[in-house]
């Protein structure tokens, strides 16, 4: 890896790509919320990750699914059953986000 895309000051830089992935108000939630309840149909996920509209639930998810961050699974029934479930990409954030919760919580 070059010194240049570990650089946040670079337009090629790896943390500001991972920090553009996972940062905002509500992909944290929505990942903890996945991650809690595993596989999860859109209003279960309204439900759980409280303060968040239809639009914001919406655009946020459509934003994790281009990150590859979540799967979105259409069930050709009728009416048509949609569910969103974390990828193994973003299975691989839970080992790093819990060294950040234990950082945060070594502060005293």
């Amino acid at each position: 890896m070059s010194k240049e895309q570990l650089c946040p000051c670079s337009d090629n830089c790896f943390l500001q790509k991972a920090m553009s992935a996972i940062g905002g108000k509500w992909k944290m939630p929505i990942l903890c919320s996945l991650t809690s309840n595993g596989a999860s149909r859109y209003n279960d996920i309204l439900r759980n990750v409280r303060g968040i509209s239809n639009t914001m639930l919406s655009k946020t998810l459509r934003e994790m699914e281009a990150d590859g961050l979540i799967r979105r699974t259409e069930y050709l029934e009728v009416p048509v059953r949609v569910e969103y479930e974390l990828t193994e990409r973003a299975e691989q954030l839970h080992p790093i986000l819990l060294q950040l919760i234990q950082w945060q919580a070594s502060e005293g």
